[in-house]
């Protein structure tokens, strides 16, 4: 049996810290080092994206932040489409040693709204 992208969602997001995106505005209000990372693919980040945010696709995600943030205890937050992808990139940070990674478990358009 082949297992559904969403089991291994519901599995990320037992492992990870996720946020709605009234938390995840305060988080970023009162850290002001916070890095978010837009793990969407390139052409769905052209379209529209938050200033503050810079686009790391889920794909590359190892590589590339690390060069981004090095310090392992950065408030990161993360976002997607939907927060299946922000979900799985959280749970991947952490494995890679990242303690303060968040999940924005929500739709796009309801962040960009939060955070302009």
């Amino acid at each position: 049996m082949i297992k559904p992208a969403s089991e291994f969602i519901a599995e990320a997001q037992k492992n990870c810290l996720c946020v709605d995106v009234a938390t995840a505005k305060r988080l970023f209000d009162s850290h002001s080092n916070t890095v978010v990372i837009d793990v969407r693919e390139p052409a769905e980040a052209e379209q529209s994206k938050l200033n503050c945010s810079i686009n790391i696709p889920r794909g590359l995600l190892e590589m590339k932040t690390p060069n981004h943030c090095s310090d392992a205890d950065t408030t990161i937050l993360i976002h997607c489409a939907a927060g299946g992808r922000a979900s799985l990139a959280a749970a991947r940070l952490k494995e890679m040693g990242y303690t303060n990674a968040h999940a924005i478990t929500a739709k796009f358009e309801d962040i960009k709204n939060a955070f302009g």
